[in-house]
């Protein structure tokens, strides 16, 4: 979809790419030709630290957002999110994938 045109879709990977460079922040991509994938289309954020029983997992929906934090759900969470990366492209091979969409808009 596009949304604003080229040049707010080229600054907003130009951002992502800034954000790939700092040292507690990492942007994988995950192409159209990756299979098998059951969880798109929905925003995912697992806030985890040291401690894993305090992990979080928040959806995003159009009614609002939904925080998780039983075991269970983080569980599965977890293993969604560890197949997701397994699908991604590597970091380096990801940022160049952004550049190169970012210079042909």
């Amino acid at each position: 979809m596009r949304f604003g045109g080229p040049q707010l879709a080229r600054k907003q990977l130009e951002h992502l790419l800034s954000l790939s460079e700092r040292p507690n922040c990492t942007i994988l991509v995950m192409t159209f030709e990756s299979d098998g994938f059951a969880g798109s289309g929905q925003a995912v954020l697992h806030a985890g630290g040291p401690v894993p029983q305090l992990d979080t997992i928040h959806l995003d929906s159009a009614h609002g957002g939904l925080f998780l934090d039983a075991e269970s759900q983080l569980n599965a969470y977890r293993d969604l999110l560890s197949s997701m990366e397994s699908r991604t492209l590597p970091v380096k091979q990801s940022r160049d994938l952004i550049r190169e969409i970012a210079q042909t808009l």
